[in-house]
């Protein structure tokens, strides 16, 4: 289903992109059914008993990169629901500050820390390679419960939206996405959210690894 060719681009290769307003950040994670279900009627990941938190969670800003992991919500039944959840910045940030930067070896400080952040290739919306990276924030264990039941603000089901995706692409075959007018096309015919630059503070920045390539 990937395209394994690469797309040149002028983005910075290390750039936080994503769908946000004044107060809060979109961030997505793939659940299997019973958990997304329950987690959108009570508006809390925790609320079904399929629910664990003894692993950790990775959720991603990028729409793209989220089409990529789960396949359009069509890869495995663990991942049938997509998830698209609203934390306040302030949050959000809070998350990045406690993070240490996935290395082949994490130093002893490093391996301390409750946070994992992984700088990933971004995907187009038909999921091929582009130039620049994708964050991707694994929460450990020792803040998983932290973040369920007290940094979330909203869960809704963004699941139809990737299967219309998936399908208006397989019947537009020539269509080119990886444009910035394609792009376009599929944030008006509602098929993607509209994703900008999330700027952090400089020190965000040095935790996070920003200007390195």
């Amino acid at each position: 289903m990937a395209s394994t060719s690469s797309t040149t681009t002028t983005t910075p290769y290390r750039q936080i992109r994503a769908a946000y307003d004044e107060k809060t950040i979109t961030i997505y994670q793939a659940y299997q059914e019973s958990i997304a279900v329950a987690a959108v009627a009570s508006q809390k990941l925790s609320s079904s008993p399929d629910f664990r938190y003894n692993r950790m969670t990775w959720i991603k800003p990028s729409w793209c990169w989220m089409m990529y992991r789960s396949g359009y919500a069509q890869k495995d039944s663990r991942q049938t629901h997509i998830l698209a959840i609203k934390m306040t910045h302030e949050n959000f940030q809070l998350l990045l500050s406690q993070a240490a930067i996935c290395h082949r070896t994490l130093s002893s400080d490093d391996r301390e820390k409750p946070i994992r952040v992984q700088w990933d290739p971004e995907r187009s919306p038909r999921i091929g390679v582009l130039g620049h990276r994708s964050i991707q924030i694994g929460i450990g264990r020792a803040w998983s419960e932290k973040w369920v039941e007290g940094m979330i603000e909203k869960i809704e089901d963004v699941t139809e939206q990737a299967l219309r995706l998936k399908e208006w692409l397989d019947e537009n075959k020539d269509f080119d996405a990886n444009k910035e007018e394609g792009l376009r096309k599929l944030i008006e015919l509602g098929l993607m959210p509209e994703e900008r630059v999330y700027e952090v503070p400089g020190e965000l920045r040095k935790v996070l690894q920003m200007d390195l390539e």
